[in-house]
């Protein structure tokens, strides 16, 4: 079983209870895709059934998981964020980048930016430079409390290796918790010919 799976099944099990073992073993194991996705328009359903049907049908490719899949993304809870960006990374749909990047640039919900900013850089789409500039530049702001995320920033430009990052990596320089970090992302980014480094 993929761990990530493991990890989410082990810790919606617990969410469930004992009481709803049967309804949790049903979503667990059903290979009805309609089914799946009738928890996520039914009213009245828990949090763990949504999440459990969204993310499995996030990795089976099917795209009716987009949107309980990006609401989860920006879950407060971030166990709910990771498995949702997993299983985005996954889902193949067109709209996900587009939408990772809205919520890594969204300062009012920067403290979740966490798991939409490790995304971007898995997804490696158009959106994904751009965003993870813009999201670190605001966080080499003096006494930003977010430095996981300026972090996850600098090692997902390291990841995309492009050159339009470099300005920005090189003022993460100056912020010693991001510099170690900084210096090899910018080992990553291949240098200009004739040009300067």
């Amino acid at each position: 079983m993929d761990e990530e799976l493991r990890s989410l099944t082990e810790r919606l099990r617990r969410e469930a209870g004992t009481g709803t073992s049967s309804g949790y073993d049903r979503l667990a194991t059903t290979e009805d895709l309609d089914e799946l996705a009738g928890v996520l328009i039914e009213p009245g359903q828990p949090l763990w059934a949504r999440e459990l049907a969204a993310f499995r049908l996030g990795v089976a490719g099917d795209r009716r998981a987009f949107e309980a899949l990006v609401l989860l993304l920006n879950h407060r809870d971030p166990p709910r964020c990771a498995s949702a960006a997993h299983a985005l990374a996954r889902l193949g749909d067109p709209r996900t980048a587009r939408a990772a990047a809205a919520l890594a640039t969204n300062e009012l919900r920067v403290a979740y930016a966490l798991h939409p900013v490790r995304l971007l850089a898995e997804l490696r789409a158009p959106e994904s430079v751009p965003a993870l500039i813009t999201t670190l530049r605001r966080r080499l702001r003096p006494h930003d409390p977010y430095r996981r995320v300026a972090l996850a920033c600098v090692e997902g430009l390291g990841t995309l290796a492009d050159a339009r990052a470099r300005p920005v990596l090189n003022d993460a320089l100056a912020h010693p918790p991001l510099a170690e970090a900084a210096v090899r992302a910018l080992a990553r980014i291949p240098k200009q010919r004739g040009g300067p480094r």
